[in-house]
């Protein structure tokens, strides 16, 4: 059998799956790849093969990911036709690999047409793309990272107390990034168990961002409070927090929102839409372990905030 490929183990959740996946895996079955060769580094002195592999620049994608028999696929970071046309280069040098089964880091209800979320458009490309060349894979259909939310509670715990956002009462099954990488290297290491799967990968409960803060509060001590506001304040919000509109744009090194605003803004249309409230066993029946609450994360903040991106969009 060939070898299992984790690719972008530069990432916050690369890292993490790669740290779980040498739980389960001896270091010889395995193969790292990373745009960063720096980030490689850790892993080769310890006998890991690694590559170096940048799917914006395909030509030498398919000579790093050959031998490998399954492939994980960490969706980048950028969205829109970059992304896009980033992963095909990914899928097409997988195919020319001869890799057999993809696993690939999608988004909750990525295949529902009404969802709004600008984030899904390439996910569900990916996942289509994918399914068009033939080749196996698993969809982990992730729910929304806490920590995403953890770290944006704690902006304003250091503000005006008023957590504000477009999401309203919707309902999401909050998980920690730990273990949507946990999920990722379980795929990997029991991929042979799954064939042509979809799998969701949620928290422990559906709750609204009310919710979500109440647990923070009755955890922490402090007394956020939640308001509704509508999509085009929630731009203004991250306007004026410096977050670009777009991933074109230019983001602040140690940014507590990593992330562009048109994601985090039609990501809460979807939610308020009610787009966004999956919840399934799926992850445990993966894994063997239940997720993480936002209670236990709450109790252990600092070990689960959002942290800087890690993106190389060249």
């Amino acid at each position: 059998m060939g070898k299992l490929l984790l690719a972008g183990i530069d990432g916050n959740l690369g890292r993490e799956a790669a740290r779980i996946l040498l739980t389960l895996v001896g270091k010889d079955d395995l193969i790292f790849t990373s745009s960063n060769r720096e980030s490689l580094t850790a892993y080769s002195s310890q006998g890991i093969e690694t590559r170096l592999a940048n799917f914006n620049h395909p030509e030498e994608l398919a000579e790093a990911f050959a031998g490998a028999e399954r492939m994980a696929l960490i969706s980048m970071p950028f969205i829109g036709k970059k992304r896009q046309q980033a992963q095909k280069n990914a899928v097409d040098a997988a195919k020319a690999a001869d890799v057999k089964q993809i696993i690939y880091t999608s988004l909750v209800n990525a295949g529902d047409e009404t969802n709004p979320s600008v984030e899904k458009l390439d996910h569900i490309y990916t996942e289509e793309y994918i399914q068009s060349q033939g080749l196996d894979f698993i969809f982990l259909r992730n729910s929304q990272f806490a920590e995403a939310m953890i770290t944006n509670y704690f902006t304003y715990v250091k503000g005006d107390g008023v957590l504000k956002n477009s999401q309203g009462d919707g309902k999401m099954a909050y998980i920690s990034r730990k273990d949507c990488a946990k999920a990722v290297a379980y795929a990997l290491f029991r991929g042979a168990e799954y064939d042509h799967a979809i799998l969701d990968i949620n928290g422990s409960r559906l709750m609204t961002i009310s919710e979500f803060i109440e647990i923070g509060n009755q955890a922490t001590g402090n007394n956020i409070s939640y308001r509704a506001i509508t999509d085009e304040e929630n731009y203004q919000v991250f306007d004026a927090m410096g977050v670009p509109r777009t991933t074109a744009g230019v983001f602040q090194k140690g940014s507590e929102a990593p992330f562009s605003s048109e994601g985090m803004v039609t990501f809460a249309q979807a939610i308020r839409e009610g787009k966004m409230d999956v919840i399934t066993d799926d992850f445990k029946t993966l894994t063997g372990s239940k997720p993480i609450t936002v209670q236990y994360m709450f109790e252990h903040y600092e070990d689960f905030q959002i942290g800087e991106r890690h993106s190389r969009d060249d």
